[in-house]
This record gives C-alpha cells, sequence and structure tokens, in this order.
C-alpha cells in the first residue's frame, strides 16, 4: 500500500531554512575549534577551567564560542519541529520565521565571541526570541486545527 503526502507550496523553502540552520551549527563549530586552538584547550575538555580564563582571554572567548554553540544545539530540536509543523499550514511564514532564526544565531555568536559578550543578546536576541515565538504560536495552532 502506497500512502501519498500532500504538501503545500512552499514547503521546501521551510526544508531550505532549517538546512540553512543547520549549517550555522557546522559554521559554529567551526568558530569553537579556531577558538580552542588558539586557547589550547585540549579534546575532550568541553570549557576551559575558571583557572584557565582567570589567566588568558583566549581561554575565555573559547568558553565564549562553546557556550554560543551550545545555546544553539539546545534550541534545535524545538526549532526542526515547530518549522516543521508550522510549515504544513504556513509554509512561507515557517521558512521567514526560521531564517530569521538562523540569522539571530549568526548575530548571537559573533555578539558573544566579541570582545563585550554581555552584547549577544543585543545582536540578535530580539531577533530570536520573536521568531522563535512565531514558529511556537503558528506551529500550536497549526496543531490544535490538525486534532479537531
Amino acid at each position: 500500500m502506497v500512502t501519498h503526502i500532500v504538501l503545500p507550496t512552499g514547503f521546501g523553502y521551510a526544508l531550505a531554512a532549517l538546512i540553512s540552520a543547520v549549517w550555522v551549527v557546522v559554521w559554529q563549530i567551526v568558530v569553537v575549534n579556531g577558538h580552542r586552538e588558539r586557547a589550547g584547550i585540549k579534546h575532550p575538555q568541553q570549557y576551559a577551567e575558571k583557572a584557565e580564563v582567570s589567566v588568558s582571554r583566549e581561554a575565555y572567548k573559547f568558553n565564549c564560542a562553546q557556550r554560543a554553540h551550545q545555546g544553539t544545539l539546545e534550541q534545535m530540536p524545538s526549532i526542526i519541529v515547530i518549522t516543521l509543523i508550522s510549515a504544513l499550514r504556513y509554509p512561507n511564514l515557517a521558512a521567514i520565521a526560521c531564517g530569521a532564526w538562523t540569522v539571530s544565531r549568526i548575530l548571537y555568536t559573533i555578539g558573544y565571541t566579541s570582545e563585550a559578550p554581555e552584547k549577544r543578546n543585543t545582536y540578535g536576541g530580539l531577533l530570536g526570541l520573536l521568531s522563535f515565538l512565531t514558529l511556537l504560536l503558528s506551529s500550536t495552532y497549526t496543531a490544535s486545527q490538525l486534532v479537531k
């Protein structure tokens, strides 16, 4: 028995937005590894220790890069789910919101790894929050319509 699934026009844009988010994760890996090398932090150590940070600005920046990357990884499962659910009814909105979230993670990483990591939220924080809430609300509405 063959089952056909009909996806809405524009669903591919949401998939492309999700793939762009994966590319951001790859870019963050490169950023983290660059800071890891400059700080001299060997694998498998996940973060620089407090003593290392106190004597090395590079160790501090490594921790910031690692934290930005980890934050993105923490959000990815939710972003994938809510983007796909939203795209079932609102593919263009889902693509735009996911794309905006992806850009926000780039800005967040740049802010976090700058000389002033407290700027991490001024570099994309609001954009990330608004895009996440857009996806959460639209996916919630889409799911509620599917259970009627």
